[in-house]
């Protein structure tokens, strides 16, 4: 099962050193169902990102605010963490909350952002706004 995004920022708040949180984001992406091979197309790769990243969306319910959920993966370990963390952060939303929330505020908040390289921080930014781009198109709609 997946974490909450309040069980992770709750278990970021005691880890101390970045190797703990860097080791537990990993234990996130092990965590993270794979992604089928077939959804792992062209169409669903984020572009912007070093590591290979899929995203798939889903909605339900009212097509002028619906709910979406995602899928992701990617082929690197630390990714497929920050992956699952971004999948807590958005999933189960509204298109209208989602386009309105920065999950880079969040990953500021347990200390993730000042510690990954350019190219990571780059593709977790990528990540945010495809998931963000789309709420925007849904909510709008």
């Amino acid at each position: 099962m997946m974490a909450t995004l309040e069980q992770i920022i709750e278990d970021f708040s005691f880890l101390d050193d970045w190797e703990d949180r860097y080791r537990y984001v990993i234990e996130l992406g092990k965590a993270l169902p794979p992604l089928p091979e077939e959804k792992q197309t062209l169409e669903n790769k984020v572009m912007g990102c070093a590591s290979q990243v899929w995203l798939v969306t889903h909605t339900l319910g009212n097509p002028d605010d619906p709910v979406m959920t995602f899928e992701g993966d990617s082929d690197a370990h630390i990714v497929r963490g920050l992956v699952a963390i971004v999948l807590a952060t958005y999933s189960g939303k509204h298109a209208s909350e989602i386009a309105k929330l920065d999950a880079i505020e969040v990953f500021g908040k347990i200390g993730l952002v000042e510690n990954l390289s350019t190219q990571r921080a780059n593709g977790l930014r990528s990540m945010i706004k495809r998931i963000r781009e789309e709420a925007m198109l849904r909510a709008a709609a």
